[in-house]
């Protein structure tokens, strides 16, 4: 048993060292020497090490990192972490802020707005339950992000206990991981030094290191972490996001000094030009601003959309630029069989990143910008990411004037299997028409293994690659059958025993994937994940889209004639259904359900969910609630229909009450989802 001295002890060394490290990296105002900490820091080792019952879960020690993880697991959102809508010109930004004072009528109040730099880095969400860190994770799609807890730990500016005594019970934070652009140079010089690849920018670096499954490796990076936002708190009440930041402050996150509270529109626009100038002398990254309707009321009143909300906005800076030279121009094939050209440039460094590729996008874009091989380019990368070719500075060497003998030939045939191409009337892009195209089969499988549709871990671009190459797979179904082929399989570089006993697992995990996920893996033209789950709640069963005429398609909302086409051709397709069969007899399930079209008055409604429920995970809650044909969004307003509140409902039930929105307990929820399901 560890006296209470030693108890006492190893407290006093863990609060000491805390106190440094705020002191060294939040107000960069260290009171010891480095050797002066490390002996402190040795010391607490030493004792959780000789008594590993005094280690805890807020201890400086959990900053060193764990043993290496063999993959991450998956964590669900409570609150999704939604991305946002973007501006690039001062005329969208007005019309952005008109759109909200049209929504709000003046009947809110005074608009405020909060504005900030928009970081340039991994966004990643931190879960603290009584002031101590138990969870972080990635964004990931919003919903489902990856669990980097370990990793987390290890970064300086992230608190493993909160400060003071004044927190809520519950709290979730957004917030950046970025590495500064001083420490990146630092980072590329000592790999170079040690013969390893560099990182191409500050941001790449960062992302990189926060998923790596051996949290040393994260740890011996030097990673920032910056808060922007709460995702659900429960205990405190805030009521405007310049006040919650503030507490974020107070409980020791780092936040952006420039963070502002503005009155107008206009003085938005002037923090835009004053941080555009700036943005060079930070030593970090940034791609524009973030702007934010203050008070948390108004946001709730004005809503949000499916994935971003109205009431928050990127300015993003205009794209940086630079010239270079056409190499070549080659093809790529995609899953459906589109040509998009490509262009490969001598290599040139724009924004801090080396680009040597960038997309043309199709046939007509490249007659239209008269571009040709050997020609001087500008280039920029849209969004400080996608590189794209601006226009013709200097014409190359040309067979003739327009360059278009070059480029007609590039798109005569398919470059993988060399057939004739075709373009169909009424569309820009030009195909290949061979359902058995290799580049086709390559980008189906990549598509089908993603993590979007049927989640096979470890089935990457590189596999497909390798599987089609050498003709152990000739359509997606063939992918259950890669057990039969194992030795063949063996015989191939970057294989291996372990390796294919993972591949094999995470086939037959994938067997029973939702039927969201199913059709979405299917690759139907234009059918993207937002209406692949569409298709599911309304039909239910594979069996019955099948059936489903273009009249009855377009009946739906969301989907329009273009889309009913692409989903009718699909299914009227005898290769499409001889795949459906063979994936069905391979052991894939294929949901039979129930559609949301029955689900009676509930239909179209609109829930909040808020607070913890027992029985179900809220992305349970979510599916349930789809099913019977409702929608979930994360705020109340006035639109809202119901609220089901859990333990610790928090504002969101308040403001129900205050709304007068019918709120709904958990078995109350479970008898009418019951009711609906029987009916």
């Amino acid at each position: 048993m560890v006296s209470m001295e030693i108890t006492q002890k190893a407290k006093r060394l863990r609060e000491q060292i805390e106190h440094h490290n705020y002191r060294y990296y939040m107000l960069d105002t260290p009171e010891i020497s480095d050797a002066e900490y490390d002996k402190l820091f040795d010391e607490l080792i030493a004792l959780e090490q000789k008594y590993p019952e005094l280690a805890a879960l807020d201890s400086p020690t959990q900053r060193v990192g764990a043993p290496p993880l063999a993959k991450f697991k998956t964590v669900r959102h409570t609150v999704p972490m939604l991305s946002l809508n973007k501006v690039t010109t001062e005329q969208e930004f007005y019309d952005f802020t008109s759109r909200i004072n049209e929504i709000l009528s003046d009947k809110s109040g005074r608009i405020e707005f909060a504005a900030d730099l928009k970081f340039d880095g991994l966004a990643v969400e931190l879960v603290y339950d009584n002031g101590i860190l138990i969870t972080g994770s990635t964004r990931g799609d919003g919903t489902t992000g990856e669990n980097i807890t370990t990793n987390l730990r290890t970064i300086s500016t992230i608190p493993l206990r909160l400060k003071g005594d004044d927190f809520p019970d519950k709290l979730e934070v957004r917030g950046e991981v970025i590495m500064f652009k001083s420490s990146f140079e630092k980072l590329n010089k000592k790999r170079l030094a040690n013969g390893k690849d560099v990182f191409a920018n500050p941001r790449n670096a960062a992302a990189g290191s926060v998923r790596q499954l051996d949290s040393k490796i994260t740890a011996s990076r030097p990673l920032h972490f910056f808060a922007y936002g709460i995702g659900e708190m429960s205990g405190k009440s805030i009521t405007t996001h310049y006040e919650s930041m503030l507490h974020l402050k107070n409980l020791g996150f780092q936040v952006s000094e420039y963070l502002k509270l503005l009155n107008t529109p206009d003085d938005v626009a002037n923090y835009f030009k004053s941080i555009s100038e700036l943005r060079t002398r930070l030593d970090y990254d940034i791609d524009g601003i973030v702007i934010k309707v203050n008070n948390l009321s108004q946001q709730q009143e004005i809503g949000e959309l499916s994935r971003s909300p109205r009431w928050a906005i990127a300015w993003k800076f205009p794209p940086v630029q630079a010239t270079t030279i056409i190499e070549k121009i080659e093809a790529q094939v995609g899953r459906t069989g589109i040509l998009t050209p490509v262009a490969y440039l001598k290599p040139v460094r724009v924004g801090g990143t080396t680009v040597s590729r960038a997309s043309l996008h199709n046939k007509n874009e490249l007659e239209r910008k008269n571009i040709g091989i050997g020609d001087t380019v500008l280039i920029q990368r849209a969004g400080d990411v996608i590189p794209q070719v601006v226009k013709v500075m200097q014409k190359g060497n040309r067979v003739n004037e327009t360059g278009a003998s070059q480029i007609d030939e590039i798109f005569k045939k398919c470059p993988a299997c060399g057939s004739s191409t075709e373009k169909i009337e009424g569309e820009v892009a030009i195909r290949c028409p061979n359902p058995y195209c290799s580049a086709q089969l390559v980008e189906r499988i990549s598509h089908f293994a993603s993590r979007e549709a049927m989640d096979i871990d470890g089935l990457g671009y590189k596999t497909a690659e390798m599987l089609v190459k050498n003709k152990l797979v000739a359509d997606i179904a063939g992918l259950y059958k890669m057990p039969d082929y194992k030795d063949e399989i063996l015989k191939l570089e970057h294989t291996g025993e372990k390796w294919f006993a993972n591949l094999v697992a995470a086939l037959e995990n994938s067997k029973s994937r939702p039927l969201e996920n199913i059709i979405y893996a299917l690759g139907i033209r234009n059918v993207g994940e937002h209406l692949a789950s569409v298709l599911a709640n309304t039909f239910g069963s594979i069996t019955n889209l099948i059936k489903q005429t273009k009249d009855k398609l377009t009946e739906i909302n969301e989907i329009g004639p273009i889309v009913a086409d692409s989903i009718i051709a699909y299914f009227r397709d005898e290769r499409n259904l001889e795949i459906l069969k063979k994936l069905k007899k391979y052991g894939v399930v294929f949901p039979e359900e129930k559609p949301s079209s029955n689900a009676g008055s509930l239909n179209g409604k609109t829930f909040v969910l808020t607070g913890t429920l027992d029985k179900f995970a809220r992305s349970e809650a979510k599916k349930m609630i789809e099913k019977i044909g409702g929608r979930v969004t994360s705020s109340v307003s006035s639109k809202t229909d119901y609220v089901i509140a859990g333990v610790e409902p928090g504002s969101k039930y308040d403001k129900a009450i205050k709304l007068g929105i019918a709120v709904l307990n958990e078995a109350e929820f479970e008898k009418i989802f019951e009711n609906i399901s029987k009916s």
